[in-house]
């Protein structure tokens, strides 16, 4: 009897130090978990382009910091100079959301960079364009055989451009391809080093009004051109809050631009070293919206497909994996 008095006593006691120690355990956790809540950080690996006027301008009028707040993260923003050096920062772990055009997303994707594109910035056909010199004996794309094209490899300007030289029966063989960055690419033009470029506003709109080019062809009618956002998989299914709380910063932006397009104008000429006329008549060349339709998502889809077929990428990208639009419909679009 003694002996069984002294075993429930101390399985009581050991019920009783697990149950505490169960207690304790939970609390940590929580306390870890609120604690961990509470600190949130969100890392914006951007681009200062007019292709991303209105997160450019939610950044600028507070929208993306106070939509954050409101959820309790901190945003760190850092800008760079291209979709390329935005892919080498997610992928060494130094970012959890960009922004870029289809392509280089595309790129990233086949690359094996886990990322999921959760939200459209904008479209515009004639924001992407072939230039050449405003004196230039061209004047049809079938004339562009033979001619020095400079153009950022990898970005969605050699995708327009495929589909030019393809529309005028040529193929990349039938000219020559110089790899040239947006800032270079002006001044190549307007010293005659090459005869042709392809390149994406402020600069279409800048070189066409001070008299250095004039468009060739756009994209009307051949690219769509969608800028897009995209997050880490794994931050954005840990964190979809955070990618909502984006998404509405950015149609705030774009909500912003369409009920104040005079003072928008003004404010994003500063950022892109353009005037407030100019920055007028770059807005023009745009579609801003949040959402991503069935054309958006087939666009992006042919775009991968020429990617692959044109052997820029090595492993075709799933659409289906590739877009995820559950983010747009928690956040009401």
């Amino acid at each position: 009897m003694l002996r069984k008095k002294i075993i429930t006593t101390v399985l009581a006691a050991a019920l009783a130090l697990s149950a505490f120690a169960a207690c304790s355990t939970d609390g940590e956790a929580a306390d870890q978990n609120a604690a961990s809540q509470e600190n949130r950080v969100v890392r914006i690996a951007a681009q200062s382009y007019p292709l991303y006027s209105p997160l450019d301008l939610a950044y600028d009028l507070g929208y993306v910091d106070e939509e954050l707040n409101n959820i309790g993260v901190t945003l760190e923003w850092t800008e760079f100079a291209s979709g390329p050096l935005v892919n080498e920062a997610i992928a060494a772990g130094e970012g959890d959301l960009g922004f870029m055009a289809d392509l280089p997303a595309i790129i990233a994707r086949s690359s094996g960079q886990d990322i999921q594109v959760v939200s459209n910035i904008s479209s515009g056909e004639r924001s992407l364009a072939v230039l050449v010199p405003v004196d230039s004996d061209i004047t049809d794309a079938s004339q562009l055989a033979g001619k020095r094209i400079a153009y950022a490899f990898g970005s969605y300007a050699q995708h327009l451009l495929a589909l030019v030289l393809d529309g005028a029966g040529l193929t990349f063989d039938d000219v020559e391809s110089v790899n040239l960055g947006a800032a270079d690419s002006p001044t190549a033009l307007a010293q005659g080093d090459v005869d042709a470029i392809v390149i994406w506003e402020q600069f279409i709109t800048k070189l066409t009004l001070d008299g250095t080019a004039r468009v060739l062809v756009d994209g009307t009618g051949i690219k769509k051109s969608n800028m897009i956002l995209y997050a880490v998989s794994d931050y954005a299914s840990a964190n979809p809050d955070v990618i909502e709380a984006l998404i509405r910063a950015i149609d705030r932006g774009i909500q912003y631009i369409s009920s104040n397009p005079d003072d928008a104008a003004s404010r994003l000429a500063t950022r892109y070293s353009v005037t407030p006329e100019e920055m007028n008549q770059i807005l023009g060349n745009f579609e801003f919206y949040v959402s991503l339709s069935d054309a958006d998502i087939q666009e992006i889809t042919t775009v991968a497909d020429y990617a692959y077929e044109a052997g820029i990428i090595s492993n075709p990208v799933n659409a289906d994996e590739f877009i995820n639009t559950t983010y747009l419909t928690e956040a009401g679009f």
